[in-house]
C-alpha cells in the first residue's frame, strides 16, 4: 500500500490539465486520465482546469483545482476567504441557484432509479430556500493549540487531512457565532488548560426582547457554547470562561466526560434550555444545547409549514409522527388533527416532546420511546388507526419499519429525507407495498454543501 502511494505521488509531481466532464454526488468535478477516474475538488462540468494531486482513493484519484482555465457559467466567487481549504463547505464556488438545481436533479435521478421508471408525472414542489449565509445554528468546532500559528485555532477541519482551518470568520455559522471566532481563539490561548480542550459544541436558540414582545416581533439569537475538556479546569480558567460568557451574553456549558456530564456554569441557577419559535403554529419549543434540532431555523419553519400543507389534515385525522425528536412536527400537526402520536428512540427527546406539549398547552399529542431501527410489530400504539404518517428518519432511513407502516394503510405518507440513497431504497419498498409517488422537492437546509435534504409525498393506491 505504501509503495503504491509513493508511485502515485511520483506520477503526479506536477499539476496537470484536466477537462471536467461531470459532477459527483459530493459536488466535485469528474475527469478521466489514462482510464482512471479523477475527482477534482473545486471544479465544475465543462471547465478546463489545472489541478494538483491531493490523495488516492481506492477507486479514483483526488485532485484540487489550482487554476481555472475555462469557467462554467454557474461558477461564482466564494463569499468566504477560507472556502478552498475549509471542510465546512464544498460548493461556495457554485451559484446558489445552480446548487439547488444540481440537488433537484440528483433527487429525481435517485427516485427514478428507485422505481425503475421516469418520474415525469411527479409533481415538483418549489425549492425551499432562504438565506445562504449565516444560517447554521448547530455545529461542532474543533480546537487545537498550534504554536506556529500563534496559539489556539478554532474552526472546522480542512478538506484533506486532520489540520484545523486557520480561520478568523465563517460565512455559514450564525453571525453571532461567526463573530466570536477570533475572541474564542484568544480565550483558549490564554487558558491554563488550553491543551485539554478538543472541541466546542455550538447551539443557537431564539428569544424575544422583553421590551418588544409584540406578537410578530422578530426573535433574537441566543448563543450557547459547550466546552469539552479532557481534564479538570482550574478555578482561574473557570472564572475566565464565565467572564467571557458574561461579556458576550452567551450561555456556557462544560462537558468533562460523556454527554451526560454536560452542565451549565453561566448564567448560574437558570434552566438548561434554549428555545425556538414556530410562529405560524403559535409554538415555542425548548431544547437542550446537545439536543438534535434542524441546523437552519428559517428552512425548518418552511419545512414544517409545507409538511402540514401536504398532510392535508382535518379534525378527524389521527397522525403518526416517526422519529419525532422533541416534537418539531408533532406539535404543529396537533393544531390541526384529532390526535398525533410521536415515536422516538431517544428517551431524552421523548421527555422533551412531552415537556414542549405541556409548555404549549397541547393535550392531543402523545409521545412514546421506541427503537425504530428494529421491528415494531405488536407495539400498542401501532394498533391504532392512523390516516396520515410523517417520517423524518436519520441518514440510515427507515427500512426496518416500513412494512409495518405500509400495513397501516394510511392514505398519505410524508417522508423527509437527509440521504438520497436510503430515500431511494425506502421509496422502492413503499411503492412495492401499494403507494405511489405524488410529489417531491428539495430543501436547502445546508447551503454551500453537497448535502441534499428533500421531502416526498406518497399516496395509497386505491
Amino acid at each position: 500500500m505504501r509503495k503504491r502511494k509513493l508511485r502515485t505521488q511520483r506520477l503526479f509531481t506536477e499539476p496537470i490539465k484536466l477537462h471536467i466532464s461531470g459532477l459527483s454526488s459530493e459536488g466535485r468535478g469528474i475527469s478521466h486520465q489514462n482510464g482512471k477516474t479523477i475527482i477534482v475538488d473545486g471544479a465544475l462540468p465543462g471547465e478546463e482546469v489545472i489541478a494538483s494531486y491531493a490523495r488516492t482513493n481506492r477507486y479514483f484519484y483526488e485532485f484540487r483545482v489550482v487554476k481555472v482555465l475555462t469557467c462554467s457559467p454557474v461558477r461564482t466567487e466564494p463569499p468566504c476567504l477560507y472556502a478552498s481549504r475549509c471542510g465546512g463547505c464544498s460548493l461556495q464556488h457554485v451559484s446558489v441557484a445552480a446548487q439547488l438545481d444540481f440537488k433537484e436533479l440528483s433527487l429525481f435521478e435517485h427516485l427514478e432509479q428507485a422505481i425503475d421508471a421516469k418520474v415525469s408525472n411527479l409533481e415538483l414542489l418549489p425549492q425551499l430556500k432562504g438565506d445562504s449565509l449565516y444560517y447554521r445554528r448547530k455545529a461542532r468546532l474543533t480546537v487545537r493549540v498550534v504554536k506556529k500559528k500563534g496559539g489556539a485555532l478554532v474552526g472546522f477541519r480542512e478538506k484533506y487531512g486532520s489540520f484545523i482551518t486557520d480561520m478568523k470568520s465563517c460565512h455559514v455559522l450564525v453571525k453571532e457565532v461567526a463573530d466570536l471566532i477570533p475572541s474564542l481563539r484568544t480565550l483558549i490561548t490564554e487558558l491554563e488548560g488550553r491543551q485539554v480542550i478538543p472541541q466546542i459544541e455550538v447551539a443557537v436558540g431564539e428569544y424575544k426582547d422583553q421590551d418588544n414582545l409584540r406578537e410578530n416581533s422578530q426573535a433574537l439569537n441566543k448563543v450557547a457554547l459547550v466546552i469539552r475538556h479532557l481534564k479538570p479546569l482550574s478555578k482561574t480558567d473557570l472564572q475566565t470562561l464565565c467572564d467571557f460568557a458574561q461579556e458576550w451574553s452567551i450561555e456556557l456549558y462544560l462537558q468533562p466526560k460523556s454527554i451526560e456530564s454536560v452542565h451549565k456554569i453561566h448564567p448560574k441557577q437558570t434552566v438548561e434550555r434554549l428555545q425556538y419559535f414556530l410562529a405560524d403554529f403559535d409554538l415555542a419549543l425548548n431544547f437542550h444545547p446537545m439536543d438534535f434540532v434542524q441546523v437552519n431555523a428559517d428552512i425548518n419553519r418552511q419545512l414544517v409549514k409545507r409538511a402540514i400543507r401536504l398532510l392535508d389534515l382535518n379534525k378527524e385525522d389521527r397522525v403518526l409522527d416517526l422519529f419525532c425528536g422533541l416534537g418539531n412536527f408533532t406539535l404543529a400537526i396537533a393544531r390541526y388533527c384529532r390526535e398525533v402520536v410521536g415515536v422516538e428512540g431517544n428517551d431524552e427527546m421523548v421527555k422533551r416532546g412531552k415537556e414542549n406539549a405541556l409548555l404549549n398547552n397541547i393535550s392531543n399529542a402523545k409521545f412514546y420511546r421506541e427503537n425504530l431501527s428494529k421491528n415494531i410489530e405488536n407495539k400498542p400504539w401501532l394498533s391504532l388507526h392512523f390516516s396520515k404518517v410523517l417520517i423524518d428518519p436519520p441518514r440510515s432511513g427507515a427500512i426496518e419499519i416500513l412494512k409495518q407502516i405500509a400495513n397501516l394503510q394510511a392514505e398519505r405518507i410524508i417522508y423527509i429525507s437527509c440521504n438520497l440513497v436510503t430515500l431511494a431504497r425506502d421509496t422502492a419498498l413503499l411503492v412495492a407495498e401499494g403507494y405511489r409517488l405524488k410529489s417531491c422537492g428539495v430543501v436547502d437546509m445546508f447551503p454551500h454543501t453537497a448535502h441534499v435534504e428533500s421531502m416526498v409525498q406518497f399516496e395509497l393506491v386505491d
